[in-house]
């Protein structure tokens, strides 16, 4: 009985009452903890990682939300991968992604557990197989497509690193392609020394299921009839009097072109030339130079002033685009009174053209569309044979109807970008910031009624620093001040204690 009560007036003591205090609060805290665990673990993975990194890999733009919103059929993506070997930050956009959309169908099946999928899909694994059964159309996206690793790094040091994230812009276009009827082909012009298309274009181009093809005018009689677009990149060489005369016939027709200039003016290809000049377009003499507009003093290098709507205007946010060795061009009267030409891009009023001889100072413009309403009329011819008196009210009402179905309303279109650079690979992958890339997208989408620029571009996935570039008041006061009040306020507070 002695060694009970003993027992019993241990647990008594105050040291014991504070242990089993002590003890009931960490069990609480276990308790809430693994329940926590438990509700979050319930919560989509979609939700459960937070994007906490400078490029935002996660982040799905307004673009992208607006397509999903929109669906109207069902879209199935077929993950042939084993999800525990995939990288995470896959798994987890892909989540996101789906989640923004009950059309989007998402479905993980395992090349191992099931090597014929590989065959029936006629793919790789790790690979995404997104398909629309109301189009009937498919298309894969790979994982080394999402997450694109540095090639230079792997061949040369043999380290496994990635370069960008991809993730929505390939999962994008490859859901617009799959869901999207309608195909637009984009013809690039040869036999004038035109430039190459960089990767960047040609990824974007893709991404918005734009075929990209090439044509010889000089070895065709005619543009082709599946031509979208006619597009010529920086030529170097005139076009011949049937060329120019081809490309006048094609716009008359209603046809849509889009030409960029290189180094060479339009100045110096008088055919080309006389076809712009019908549209209200004009080469300025020399490059420009605009001090109130340029990069970094160089006066070559400039931002020109932008003044878009419409299609032009899709996800222009800075307005910050970088020209380098521009042409000016200026504005003038059309030949043709259905003829509209306005300006998208342009240089400051303090800007100058300048050649060996001469600079002058003006404002020019650097990007302009000319537009033409073509009314097309048709007309179907009725029979005239001898039971024409006899059917005369079936011929009014039939020629009524002839009329209003023949006259149709073609719209040609006429993009003019006096400086190539506008898309230069050293431009557009050095400054990713910049819009050059949007601008040059928008304007090509323009030319298509009705769809909407969703080419997106990857997210780098390189280290950002921090660097203070200049030690104004503010810097000083984070590096110096704070740490120096921090430390005075400490000495204080420990000379008082010491003192009492």
């Amino acid at each position: 009985m002695n060694k009970i009560k003993s027992l019993k007036n241990i647990f008594r003591t105050s040291g014991t009452k504070h242990g089993a205090y002590s003890v009931g609060m960490t069990v609480l805290v276990l308790a809430v903890v693994i329940v926590f665990n438990l509700v979050v673990g319930q919560i989509p993975e979609a939700y459960r990682n937070l994007d906490v990194s400078s490029t935002k890999i996660y982040d799905i733009s307004d673009t992208t939300t607006e397509l999903l919103d929109n669906l109207d059929s069902e879209v199935d993506m077929k993950v042939l991968a084993v999800k525990d070997d995939t990288d995470e930050r896959i798994t987890t956009f892909l989540s996101r992604y789906a989640s923004l959309s009950d059309k989007i169908n998402v479905e993980w099946i395992d090349p191992v557990l099931h090597p014929s999928a590989l065959t029936d899909y006629d793919t790789t694994e790790n690979t995404i197989v997104i398909s629309c059964e109301d189009t009937g159309k498919t298309t894969t996206v790979s994982f080394n497509d999402i997450l694109v690793m540095d090639q230079y790094s792997y061949y040369y040091y043999g380290t496994t690193s990635y370069t960008e994230f991809d993730g929505e812009g390939q999962l994008t276009g490859a859901v617009n392609y799959v869901t999207n009827e309608a195909d637009h082909t984009i013809y690039q012009t040869t036999g004038h020394g035109e430039s190459t298309l960089s990767t960047t274009i040609t990824d974007l181009m893709e991404k918005n299921s734009y075929t990209l093809s090439e044509v010889n005018l000089l070895m065709s009689t005619s543009i082709p009839e599946d031509c979208d677009l006619l597009l010529m990149y920086a030529p170097t060489t005139d076009l011949s009097e049937d060329e120019a005369q081809m490309l006048r016939d094609y716009l008359a027709g209603g046809g849509k072109a889009m030409i960029l200039f290189g180094d060479t003016s339009s100045a110096d290809l008088p055919n080309l030339a006389g076809v712009l000049s019908e549209y209200g377009i004009e080469a300025a003499d020399g490059y420009i130079a605009d001090p109130t507009r340029c990069y970094q003093g160089n006066y070559y290098y400039i931002f020109p002033e932008l003044s878009v709507s419409g299609d032009l205007a899709d996800n222009i946010s800075s307005e910050m685009v970088l020209l380098t060795n521009a042409h000016g061009m200026n504005l003038t009267d059309p030949e043709r009174d259905t003829i509209s030409t306005t300006s998208f891009m342009s240089s400051s009023d303090q800007a100058y053209a300048v050649t060996e001889e001469t600079q002058q100072q003006g404002s020019y413009t650097l990007g302009a569309v000319a537009t033409e309403t073509i009314e097309s009329t048709d007309e179907e011819e009725s029979d005239s044979g001898d039971d024409a008196e006899t059917d005369t009210a079936e011929a009014e009402d039939t020629s009524d109807s002839a009329e209003s179905d023949s006259e149709e309303a073609m719209e040609s279109r006429l993009t003019v970008i006096s400086a190539g650079s506008l898309i230069d690979q050293s431009i557009t992958d050095t400054f990713p910031q910049l819009e050059n890339t949007q601008i040059f997208m928008n304007a090509v989408t323009a030319n298509f009624e009705g769809v909407q620029n969703l080419s997106i571009e990857a997210k780098s996935l390189g280290t950002e620093y921090n660097t203070i570039q200049h030690t104004g008041v503010l810097s000083l006061l984070v590096i110096f001040g704070i740490p120096a009040v921090i430390l005075i306020g400490g000495f204080v507070v420990w000379f008082r204690r010491r003192r009492a």
